[in-house]
């Protein structure tokens, strides 16, 4: 017997006598141990871990969403091909921090079958060490998503802003995330924050003065040509109506804040899943936004490039509660019947605002922007 078959041997034997749990354990270690000898040792996939679903968690920034559709294909295809793509991750203590394959987590934890196919557990890989450094998260995150063509731009601006604030510098933030210099204005301009365009790397599409303090702030006072200029995504289509930040009522409640007040994380997360299943207080809230978040809605309401459904439900809750939209992964606490109602919720308002404002009424996937919300640069 050759030293491969004595190494396989010893292995059987090991593995016979281990409970569930030590079996995983072992097997991983096994894998892990490999996988310094690989030759492929410099990338991730080399080294799958099976880790239990349960420590696996959200990060604090993806904004990839995807629709309950999409969600449900993507349920199917695990059932049915098995997991193909493991999770990509960071080690953060005892828990395991997801940096792209949220939604995979997801089907490995809510669906019953999956869940006791897997036995709870989920494929996972870990990011080069090199790049846990929470900027270089940030940006795989965006460049596993911008490679499916996947990203939210409201959401791509706030972390657009985080990288900013972070003294990441426009070149280097467009050769990490893999864009241009005119897409990141662009989201800049998004955000409507001055702050953001403190370098001078876009001199090529204005002049920058030499100190921000020289920057006007905008306005709504601005000539057809200064809002051509300044309009974002979706600005060509003629029935877009655009407010700079300043204007937003959402911006001055909160909605785009780091925190609520007094409530962890968690909690906020919770009230925001409690806020969407009672939909009486859900009702009231989107009809709190509609009648007083004018500015709001014009500008997010007409934007047929963006999720509109996501927009109204984190908007009425911002409204009710001020929790921020920075929470709202606590749809995905939802069951699939509470997320389909919640949403049947929402487009019922949205229609009511549009037909209110004579304009045509709109489609589930239309208002939810499926394959548009994000190829829009």
């Amino acid at each position: 017997m050759n030293k491969q078959e004595q190494t396989k041997q010893l292995i059987s034997q090991v593995l016979e006598n281990c409970d569930f749990e030590q079996k995983i354990e072992f097997i991983n270690s096994i894998r892990e141990f490999i996988h310094k000898y690989s030759p492929f040792k410099n990338e991730p996939v080399d080294f799958v871990k099976w880790v239990k679903s349960e420590n696996v968690v959200a990060n604090d920034y993806n904004p990839n969403k995807v629709a309950p559709p999409e969600m449900e294909l993507l349920e199917i295809s695990i059932m049915n091909d098995g997991y193909t793509q493991p999770v990509v991750t960071f080690s953060n203590g005892d828990k395991i921090e997801v940096v792209d394959g949220f939604h995979r987590t997801r089907v490995s934890k809510e669906s019953k079958i999956v869940r006791q196919r897997v036995y709870g557990y989920t494929p996972t890989v870990i990011i080069r060490k090199e790049q846990e450094n929470k900027n270089d998260r940030i940006a795989s995150t965006i460049r596993h998503n911008r490679a499916r063509g996947k990203h939210q731009i409201d959401a791509m601006s706030e972390i657009i802003l985080e990288l900013k604030n972070r003294n990441w510098k426009n070149e280097r933030i467009a050769r990490e995330l893999g864009m241009d210099e005119e897409e990141i204005l662009r989201l800049c301009q998004i955000t409507g924050l001055q702050d953001i365009f403190k370098d001078d790397d876009f001199s090529k599409s204005w002049e920058s003065s030499d100190s921000i303090s020289n920057y006007e702030e905008l306005t709504d006072d601005l000539t057809n040509e200064e809002v051509e200029h300044y309009r974002t995504v979706n600005t060509n289509d003629p029935d877009r109506i655009f407010h700079t930040f300043d204007k937003w009522e959402c911006h001055k409640a909160g909605f785009y804040a780091s925190k609520k007040e007094g409530m962890k994380a968690e909690e906020c997360e919770n009230a925001y899943a409690k806020f969407l299943s009672n939909y009486d207080e859900f009702k009231k809230g989107l009809q709190g936004v509609l009648d007083n978040w004018i500015n709001s809605c014009e500008h997010y309401l007409t934007n047929k490039a963006m999720n509109r459904i996501a927009w109204l439900g984190q908007a009425a809750m911002c409204y009710s509660t001020g929790i921020p939209s920075k929470f709202c992964s606590g749809f995905n606490l939802l069951n699939n019947e509470e997320q389909e109602k919640a949403n049947q919720i929402a487009l019922n308002y949205l229609n009511i605002w549009m037909k209110k404002y004579n304009r045509n009424e709109v489609t589930m996937e239309e208002a939810l922007s499926i394959g548009r919300q994000v190829n829009i640069y």
